[in-house]
């Protein structure tokens, strides 16, 4: 395993535009410069359902889950692409070795089974269509590149081993590589300054939580609604075996994640 790897992730409502994807791209060259490796996954979620929205496609969500038939699935994939290729010039214009590559480079991936939904209709197996998960990774490949100074920058399209796409959930593909790599730290950049107590105080954001600790305020209704997604990301990474995620906020106007080699703390670090 390689030292100081770093797996960041964001989707697309963290990243307010040009401007704050330049300005973490800048972050970036910064953590690079220090010895990090990095490896970036991904989403794009908002401009999904913008663009199927344009081609008169109802986008269809199950328990967080996008139903992707071919149509949706191709949309997805073209969405992605522009995006993956807007993050790499990005990164490429800070001097940050930067390579785009689909998830199926170096995962495999396999169907989603039918999820059980349960509504006013009753109980019903949903097939989630071309939706997969991750199976495997291609470790040596991932090391190999970070050793030769390369930025993996992957968007979450995945393929089983006949090489069918698939649109993977950018959380699910972000857990798997980071468990996968060993990573130091996953950072989830997110729309949020981190986990808060309340959320009108910015002094109340806890710096450190246990899972324990995140299950507990969901419990007691401090973590609700949008929050519990982003915390269940954190979640299944750790799961997943990674040993920490650091939720940070995209638009912070200080820092989004410079701060994480110099022990600063920084939005909310979660840990088993």
């Amino acid at each position: 395993m390689l030292d100081d790897v770093y797996l960041i992730k964001f989707g697309g409502s963290a990243i307010g535009g040009k401007a704050d994807l330049d300005r973490l791209s800048g972050e970036i060259a910064g953590l690079i410069r220090d010895g990090a490796k990095i490896v970036i996954v991904h989403g794009g979620g908002p401009d999904i359902s913008a663009e199927l929205q344009k081609k008169g496609i109802v986008p269809v969500k199950v328990s967080g889950l996008r139903i992707t038939d071919d149509a949706t699935l191709e949309v997805a994939e073209n969405v992605l692409k522009r995006i993956n290729a807007d993050v790499v010039e990005s990164l490429r214009n800070a001097d940050v070795m930067a390579i785009g590559i689909p998830g199926y480079f170096v995962t495999e991936c396999v169907k989603k089974a039918p999820i059980h939904v349960t509504d006013e209709e009753g109980d019903a197996m949903v097939d989630l269509q071309n939706v997969g998960e991750v199976r495997s990774v291609d470790i040596e490949t991932i090391e190999d590149m970070l050793r030769d100074g390369v930025t993996l920058v992957i968007y979450p399209i995945g393929a089983d081993s006949d090489m069918k796409h698939l649109n993977i959930n950018a959380d699910t593909m972000a857990a798997g590589i980071a468990a996968g790599i060993g990573c130091r730290e996953m950072i989830q950049i997110t729309d949020v300054p981190g986990i808060m107590l309340d959320m009108n105080d910015p002094s109340s954001k806890q710096d450190m939580l246990t899972l324990k600790e995140v299950d507990e305020l969901i419990s007691d209704g401090v973590i609700f609604g949008g929050m519990i997604p982003k915390v269940d990301a954190c979640r299944n990474a750790l799961n997943a075996g990674v040993a920490k995620v650091r939720m940070v906020d995209g638009k912070d106007p200080r820092s989004i994640v410079s701060d994480v080699m110099r022990s600063v703390e920084h939005g909310t670090t979660i840990t088993k």
